[in-house]
């Protein structure tokens, strides 16, 4: 009875395994599908490389140069801001917090992660906005602070799966408390904290409704963190519920830039990983 349920269960797992690589490959396909048409009408590098985004023009004119500069700028803000914040409050959680503390912190961590990217936005409206405007600087500080649960939660997990004989062995052999922390059980959970980071990447880069509300939505090169932008994600939910014809296509192919830049991320944090366990 036990090797029949064996049995089952094994066929459960890799029917879900199955179901996980098949959605992936669907939603590749009907990116490629539909997106590489507009991709080869318009041409690679004028899509890819074209400053202006002008659908209304005739001809009209699809370039995403400054929706992918815009993307960057904001992820990469929003992984100044939010990771060593993250890594050091997982740090925190996990090694130096007292108990009573911990129970309070915890469930707040928790929190952030269920609060609505719309209220977000819309706290980031009345708070930051005055101060900075419209801007990269806004929407990164924004990302930053929401992609805080993610990188705090797996962070935190892997720092607490790391053998604490590291950090007793570094202690017995005369290093504090914090060089025992950073310099013996933080790099043994190396992987965890990149996973965490790579998780925060993909939802700062993914984000959308928030950054529609303090970013500026100006489809044009920026010149200054202080200026307004439009991410990629941004530009698919602001014009696809008009778009027809080319230009929807040129929407869905700008879902496909997107699509690559989350998976170079994954493959590129994946293989050093991989390198730092070897």
């Amino acid at each position: 009875m036990s090797a029949v349920k064996e049995k089952i269960a094994s066929a459960l797992f890799f029917a879900s395994a199955l179901a996980s690589i098949l959605a992936v490959s669907l939603i590749c396909f009907f990116l490629l599908f539909n997106g590489a048409p507009a991709i080869a009408e318009i041409g690679f590098f004028r899509f890819i490389f074209g400053t202006e985004w002008s659908p209304t023009d005739e001809p009209p004119l699809f370039g995403i140069f400054p929706m992918i500069v815009g993307s960057l700028y904001i992820t990469a803000g929003a992984i100044v801001i939010g990771v060593p914040i993250g890594t050091l409050t997982a740090v925190f959680l996990a090694k130096i917090c007292p108990p009573r503390p911990y129970r309070i912190v915890k469930p707040i961590v928790r929190l952030l992660a269920g609060i609505p990217s719309v209220v977000y936005g819309f706290f980031a409206m009345i708070t930051l906005i005055p101060i900075t405007g419209a801007s990269i600087l806004s929407a990164s500080i924004l990302l930053g602070v929401m992609i805080l649960p993610t990188i705090i939660e797996i962070s935190e997990s892997a720092i607490r799966a790391a053998p604490n004989s590291y950090y007793e062995g570094a202690l017995a052999l005369g290093a504090g408390r914090y060089r025992a922390i950073f310099f013996a059980l933080l790099p043994a959970a190396k992987s965890g904290v990149l996973a965490a980071a790579t998780l925060g990447v993909g939802r700062a880069i993914g984000e959308t409704m928030a950054v529609i509300m303090v970013a500026g939505n100006q489809a044009r090169m920026p010149g200054s963190i202080f200026d307004g932008v439009r991410t990629l994600t941004a530009n698919v939910v602001i014009e696809m519920g008009y778009a027809a014809d080319l230009h929807r296509e040129a929407l869905i192919a700008t879902g496909v830039v997107l699509f690559v830049f989350i998976m170079i991320i994954n493959l590129s944090v994946s293989a050093l990983a991989n390198r730092s366990v070897k």
